[in-house]
């Protein structure tokens, strides 16, 4: 199965990207419990079976709060399955974590990619354009981020078909 472009900036971008200090407390058992919850739920997601991708995104979101890509995959999955407000939720919770991140780690620029695309998924575009070209007078030296700009991605995840199914 061909994964669209969005699903690999949106989840593999975001899942090489790690995770935050533990400021919440959660165990290290809890994480690992997340961890498999989210690959059961991934799997699913590639037999497009969201419905029982959901449940697992939200106990894994629950365990462990401060991870944006378990909420980025709720609010997917929710999406796909007609719940517009559940995913707005989800979605903002993703942005939350990812901006915790980010202010963990300034220099951090796929943080700040992941925060990019959750806005466009929120329908905030401009807010996402606005943020990029904030960290990229910031961040000169940063190649990721510039490419990410010269190469107009943005633009082009926004567009995408497989993009617009998802987002609000």
């Amino acid at each position: 199965m061909k994964f669209p472009a969005v699903m690999i900036i949106c989840l593999g971008v975001g899942l090489t990207a790690g995770c935050k200090p533990n400021p919440k407390n959660i165990t290290e058992l809890q994480r690992k419990e997340a961890a498999n919850l989210v690959s059961e739920a991934q799997f699913a997601v590639t037999m497009r079976d969201y419905a029982r991708a959901e449940p697992l995104f939200a106990k894994a979101a629950k365990l462990c709060p401060d991870t944006g890509e378990y909420w980025l995959g709720l609010g997917m999955s929710r999406r796909r399955l007609g719940d517009k407000s559940g995913a707005k939720s989800a979605y903002e919770e993703a942005l939350s974590a990812f901006r915790d991140n980010f202010d963990h780690d300034s220099k951090n620029a796929d943080a700040l990619l992941q925060q990019v695309s959750v806005l466009a998924l929120l329908g905030r575009a401009d807010e996402a354009r606005s943020a990029l070209e904030v960290a990229q007078k910031k961040h000169p030296e940063n190649g990721a981020l510039r490419r990410f700009v010269e190469e107009k991605q943005l633009d082009r995840i926004v567009s995408d078909p497989s993009f617009k199914e998802i987002a609000l």
